[in-house]
């Protein structure tokens, strides 16, 4: 019943999020499913698996949602979408792999450590300089790489990675939200695919799974989060985004300390 009531509630925060920061709803969904999973007594080996397969399931719809509401206002650049997906998709899959052999421990203490990253680029507000062009098919193959196995590590949508890079490149940052907005789409699917794939023969896991992918929350978060993800979008062009961010990464700062101080309790 806990789930059932609260999953839609961080789904419709996770939307407004995505649409809104660019930086993925996944950065609340999978503390706040770790935290609910726990509450609910999953197995704690498969908890942070979970939290990070289903948090991309969800994106798969909250994506779409996001990036057509940025296409309507000419924000996603497809041709950057089109180039960097080859090495989106191998790099997401591939990432998940990797995940489903690390501890528990160690994927949370990695998210936290990601999380900590979030807040300085929130709080600080650093942007690397436009000082380059986008690069070649090499180049973008190698970036999609990098965000992919990172965002298959972490359970979002990649913004925090995409839209830096793009920026970087030379992209207006609007159109680099937007744009991340549409790459969050490819991760996504390979990420929730690959947890499939890993978590089908995986021992322990609660019924009503596919793969690491719990379904009731899956379905809880996501139907929500389609709807509120163009709000976020449309919030993104009216409101003070960086003071926006800064709040939200003041919240992140105490999430990821919390998960930080349980994975040091863990360890010794």
């Amino acid at each position: 019943m806990l789930g059932l009531l609260i999953y839609p509630v961080f789904g419709a925060v996770a939307g407004v999020i995505a649409g809104l920061l660019g930086v993925g709803g996944g950065i609340v969904v999978v503390p706040a499913l770790v935290f609910i999973f726990a509450a609910q007594g999953l197995p704690p080996e498969h908890i942070m698996k979970m939290a990070l397969a289903t948090s991309l399931g969800a994106i798969c719809f909250t994506s779409i949602s996001s990036f057509r509401a940025h296409h309507k206002r000419g924000a996603v650049i497809w041709p950057i979408v089109a180039a960097i997906t080859p090495g989106i998709l191998v790099g997401t899959f591939g990432g998940t792999w990797l995940a489903v052999g690390l501890s528990t421990t160690f994927l949370k203490g990695f998210f936290a450590a990601f999380l900590y990253f979030v807040c300085a680029q929130m709080l600080l507000d650093l942007k690397p300089a436009a000082s380059r062009t986008l690069p070649g098919r090499a180049g973008m193959l190698g970036a999609g790489g990098v965000i992919g196995v990172v965002s298959a590590l972490v359970g979002i949508g990649g913004g925090t990675l995409s839209v830096p890079f793009m920026t970087w490149c030379n992209v207006a940052m609007h159109q680099a939200i937007g744009t991340s907005a549409a790459i969050g789409f490819p991760i996504a699917v390979a990420g929730a695919v690959g947890y499939v794939v890993n978590g089908l023969s995986a021992p322990g896991l609660p019924d009503m799974s596919l793969g690491y992918i719990y379904l009731p929350a899956l379905v809880g978060v996501a139907v929500v989060s389609v709807f509120t993800a163009p709000l976020g979008a449309k919030l993104a062009h009216a409101l003070p985004v960086r003071t926006l961010k800064r709040c939200f990464a003041a919240f992140l700062l105490l999430v990821a300390s919390k998960m930080m101080w349980e994975v040091v309790q863990t360890a010794f």
